[in-house]
């Protein structure tokens, strides 16, 4: 579900904390994603303290749902 506002981001960079892998992802448009594994070293991501999602903490662009002003979950 992506709606009409064009300064909303749908793709964002992973960068995995332990072994710096990056790589882009598609992120759902109305929900949270809690855990990413790294195709890299295979770490399981899940959100840091006071963060909703793993694009959140790790990724370059917050979450959909974040980047329109809202909760995420």
């Amino acid at each position: 579900m992506k709606d009409d506002q064009p300064n909303i981001k749908y793709e964002s960079t992973i960068t995995c904390p332990q072994c710096g892998t990056c790589s882009k992802e598609t992120m759902p448009a109305d929900s949270c994603q809690y855990f990413w594994e790294c195709p890299g070293c295979g770490n399981l991501l899940k959100p840091e303290k006071g963060d909703c999602c793993v694009f959140c903490s790790f990724g370059d662009h917050p979450c959909p749902p974040v980047q329109r002003g809202n909760s995420c979950c």
